[in-house]
């Protein structure tokens, strides 16, 4: 047996596709599709039906699924309480989310949360792709995360259970000292276009950001200056007047608030939810405890959030033809 199987089984039960089974371990598809078969020899029974698309799981297949995700949890468990210094296993509760969340919601929320009931945590920190995949193998008992409705997370919710958290608004900012002395003039022209910091291609928000642009009531104009996976980068390069980021109300701390202005109204804005999901197959009591408390979380507020600055004209000769798009200027 190698638990890599296990890993690759439970990977091509949730998505229904061996090809991105696949990709999601990270592993060529014949070496995926060698590693099942392995795993049907060992087992001594079919697990795949091969004969359907999407592919879809044998009655003995849906027999070992449920062993094989509580055999997963139980080797998290096993490391996570022998590496945490003997954490007590049934008050200990392993949670996926994203950094930007973990440092600005998630001290509040513990609070909340722990109010007469006792619990520990190990957190997994990284973008939605991993916390969903962590989440479907077992390796996590419950992942949080940003959801927008433009670009929805696909999750079987036949087995998994979901609760919203808090709404939040994903929207473009700038240094409040280069829109104020005109420096910055969103959403740019082509002789004058907006210093871009961007989420790196592939990212949640970069999507979301993409799709904004999208359905926006008058052209982006601008220049890229810095890509980054992280909220919280693009937003410290804002603080220092790089350019303007799309970032999250949530992710605006007291001294964001001082320093950066909201642009462009709500056309150029987003609504997003933070959610919380969880395997309904999950019998830890902890977790149902830490999920009853989920359900009665109450919405941080928000830092004030400063008005738009007045948005300046361009001068006759910037201002965009109508068959102008959309571009990135070089």
């Amino acid at each position: 047996m190698d638990l890599r199987w296990l890993y690759d089984f439970l990977a091509v039960a949730d998505t229904g596709n061996f090809t991105k089974a696949a990709e999601q371990r990270n592993s060529s598809q014949a070496a995926f599709s060698r590693r099942l078969q392995a795993l049907e020899a060992w087992v001594g029974k079919e697990l795949i039906d091969r004969s359907f698309y999407p592919t879809r799981l044998t009655p003995a297949g849906e027999q070992f699924r449920a062993y094989a995700t509580d055999i997963v949890r139980n080797l998290a468990d096993a490391r996570a309480e022998v590496s945490g210094g003997g954490a007590a296993k049934a008050d200990h509760v392993r949670i996926a989310i994203p950094y930007a969340l973990a440092t600005t919601r998630l001290p509040s929320w513990w609070d909340q949360w722990t109010t007469g009931n006792k619990l520990t945590c190990s957190l997994m920190l990284g973008n939605v792709h991993d916390l969903g995949a962590a989440l479907v193998s077992g390796e996590v008992d419950i992942a949080i995360c940003f959801y927008g409705a433009q670009e929805p997370m696909f999750l079987d919710m036949d087995r998994f259970d979901k609760v919203q958290i808090e709404t939040d608004r994903l929207r473009p900012w700038a240094a409040r000292h280069l829109v104020e002395s005109g420096q910055v003039q969103f959403p740019g022209t082509p002789r004058r276009p907006v210093p871009m910091l961007r989420y790196s291609p592939g990212i949640y928000f970069a999507r979301l950001v993409e799709a904004t642009i999208d359905k926006a009531p008058t052209p982006l104009h601008f220049t890229r200056v810095v890509d980054s996976d992280m909220a919280d980068v693009l937003r410290e390069m804002a603080i220092a007047g790089h350019g303007v980021a799309w970032l999250p109300d949530s992710g605006i701390t007291p001294a964001a608030a001082e320093a950066l202005v909201p642009l462009g109204g709500d056309g150029w804005s987003t609504d997003i939810s933070i959610v919380a999901y969880c395997d309904r197959s999950n019998r830890r009591s902890v977790v149902h405890r830490l999920w009853a408390a989920l359900k009665q979380t109450e919405p941080a507020p928000l830092h004030p959030v400063r008005k738009p600055a007045i948005k300046r004209k361009p001068e006759k000769a910037d201002r965009p033809t109508a068959a102008e798009t959309p571009r990135e200027v070089h």
